[in-house]
């Protein structure tokens, strides 16, 4: 195939008229640029970063879509499933425009050969910066015995607490500066999407939070407890409190991503009642860490 077989703009609305129908026939495995999209069209196209966001899809022989990437500098590209001809076609392409790239996120197979084809164009140097994996929600699983306390809704006056932990957990994953403390708190109580656990005297101990819903999916993020008050069942609390509340609100999918290099979170969740769907991995380009 040719590079030129991929369609590039910076208009989201152009973008997802084209786009949207495929992006919402896997909502599980398109989960990030179902949110990140959603998030772009309502919060504004600079919420990422300051320069301007970039799309892309290929279509088949009939028409029909059958990949897309976005990416919002400095992070990542984020691509769909693709064939190894069609990564090397869209690294040629991006390259032939002197685009910048710090990395890769997609399937594993899919970044993979992206990445390979990148190392082989641009001459530089790619590694591995986060094995992932992608689950859904089969039947909720309600941990006992249950921590004392209970979860409720984080409100506008734990958005200082919520700050704090939102930059402590970046920093505890391995991503200080992934993103605005107060941009993410902000958003997510807009819609109700953070729940606290707390003890029955209402210190706070953990949280959990929520992506808004597109195509019927949500996705569980930045389950967090701070260490001194880790061990104690709180993450589990908080993390089926909030997957019980997306159920209850009619959503077909709930979703999360692990990092697979932590044991602890991965059975966590899998007690819960959370099952595999597939791997993805995170490629940093150039010896420089990539952000998403």
């Amino acid at each position: 195939m040719r590079p030129d077989d991929w369609h590039l703009t910076e208009d989201l609305d152009d973008f997802l008229s084209r786009a949207g129908d495929f992006l919402h026939s896997r909502p599980a495995l398109h989960t990030v640029p179902l949110t990140v999209t959603d998030a772009l069209r309502t919060r504004g196209l600079h919420i990422y970063g300051t320069e301007a966001p970039l799309f892309g899809l290929l279509r088949e022989d009939d028409g029909n879509v059958r990949a897309t990437f976005f990416h919002t500098p400095p992070h990542p590209l984020n691509v769909t499933a693709l064939r190894p001809e069609e990564a090397e076609a869209l690294a040629t392409r991006l390259l032939g425009l002197g685009h910048q790239l710090l990395g890769v996120s997609g399937e594993r197979d899919t970044a993979a050969a992206f990445a390979t084809a990148w190392e082989r164009s641009a001459g530089e140097p790619v590694s591995v910066h986060q094995r992932q994996r992608l689950y859904r929600l089969g039947e909720l699983v309600i941990p006992e015995p249950a921590p004392e306390g209970r979860s409720r809704l984080a409100e506008d006056g734990d958005r200082d607490l919520v700050m704090r932990w939102i930059e402590e957990f970046c920093t505890a994953v391995g991503q200080p500066g992934l993103l605005s403390p107060a941009e993410w708190t902000d958003a997510r109580l807009a819609h109700d999407g953070i729940a606290l656990w707390e003890t029955p005297d209402g210190t706070p101990t953990a949280m959990a939070s929520l992506t808004t819903r597109v195509g019927g999916q949500v996705r569980v993020a930045a389950v967090y407890t701070p260490a001194d008050l880790r061990g104690r069942g709180y993450a589990g609390a908080v993390t089926a409190e909030v997957s019980r509340r997306a159920l209850n609100a009619g959503t077909h999918e709930v979703l999360l991503f692990t990092d697979l290099a932590n044991p602890t979170s991965n059975g966590l969740y899998q007690r819960i009642g959370y099952r595999g769907v597939a791997d993805f991995t995170v490629y940093d380009f150039g010896g420089v860490e990539a952000r998403h």
